[in-house]
Parts: structure tokens; C-alpha cells; sequence
């Protein structure tokens, strides 16, 4: 039995690791993080094989665990920043406004938009989910995955123009 479920999950592992990684990729925007958050993912999800191989769909619940585990590592980034931001500050400083020179390509523009927006791009568009699977990957209705998508878009149009982001929604994969 215990060999049965080994080769079942070595199975899972092979199919599913790549997809995995790019997505902790495309969410996170690092590379190296990347593989790091899909072997933690299937860490876990090897501890709870015995239920998960009986689930309906063991791969939207393997996304759901990177999306987590991508989560809380930019929320970890995001709080380690600010305390070396507190700790190197003299002063504030003063910013007059963002910098227009820099050229914003697609993961620059995925980056700067909020996690759960990102997220429904990302799934929706770069891994072709339905609206069905998206919400259940990230554990959000059907509706919040509808409006999330529409206005990530709408944020990326405004980033990086009406072209760019017509390539994105037709599937073209920029890697």
C-alpha cells in the first residue's frame, strides 16, 4: 500500500513540479524562490497523500497551497524590507513621484499589482484555468475571481498599454 501511494505521488511530482514552480515564479517574480515554494508545496502535499489522492482535484489544491506559500513568502519579503527600511533610515525621504523612465514589461506590471489580482491573471491567462478552477486553487468564489481578473487587467492596460495586454488575454506567454 505505502509503495502504491509512493509511486502514485512520484507520478503526481513528475506531471505537475514544473507548472508548480512557474507559478510560485510568475506570482512571487523569483526565479530562485521558485522551485524552493514548489518542493514545500509537495512536501505538504506528500504529508497529507493518504486524503489528497482520493480527492477530486489533487492539482487545484497543490495551486492553492503555492498560492499560500507564495503569499506569506512576499509577506515575509515585504515585512523584512520595512524593517531594514526602519533601521537604515535617518530621515524620511522624499519621493516626488515614480520614476516614468523605466519600461515596464509584463512581470514588472504582474508584480506591482495585489496578490489576489495577480494571482487571478496569472491562473486565468498564463495557465489557461477556467473562472471554476481559479476560485478553487485560491479558495475564492467564482465572482471574486470574475472581478479580480477584470480589474487586474484593467490595471495592466493602464501599466502597460491596450497591445501589451491584448497578447496576455490571448494566451501568449511571455517567459
Amino acid at each position: 500500500m505505502l509503495h502504491d501511494a509512493s509511486a502514485e505521488f512520484h507520478d503526481f511530482f513528475e506531471r505537475h513540479h514544473a507548472e508548480l514552480a512557474r507559478l510560485a515564479h510568475l506570482l512571487t517574480g523569483e526565479k530562485d524562490a521558485a522551485d524552493d515554494l514548489a518542493a514545500d508545496a509537495l512536501v505538504a502535499l506528500w504529508q497529507r497523500w493518504d486524503r489528497l489522492r482520493a480527492a477530486q482535484h489533487p492539482v487545484a489544491y497543490a495551486r492553492g497551497v503555492v498560492a499560500n506559500l507564495a503569499r506569506e513568502r512576499i509577506r515575509s519579503t515585504v515585512r523584512e524590507r520595512r524593517r531594514v527600511d526602519l533601521f537604515w533610515s535617518r530621515s524620511p525621504e522624499r519621493v516626488d513621484g515614480p520614476d516614468v523612465a523605466v519600461v515596464l514589461d509584463v512581470r514588472a506590471a504582474l508584480i506591482r499589482l495585489p496578490f489576489r489580482k495577480r494571482a487571478c491573471v496569472i491562473l486565468r491567462h498564463a495557465f489557461d484555468l477556467s473562472e471554476k478552477d481559479t476560485a478553487a486553487a485560491l479558495g475564492i468564489s467564482v465572482g471574486t475571481v470574475k472581478s479580480q481578473t477584470s480589474k487586474g487587467m484593467t490595471e495592466l492596460e493602464r501599466l502597460l498599454g491596450t497591445e501589451a495586454v491584448g497578447e496576455l488575454a490571448a494566451g501568449r506567454r511571455n517567459q
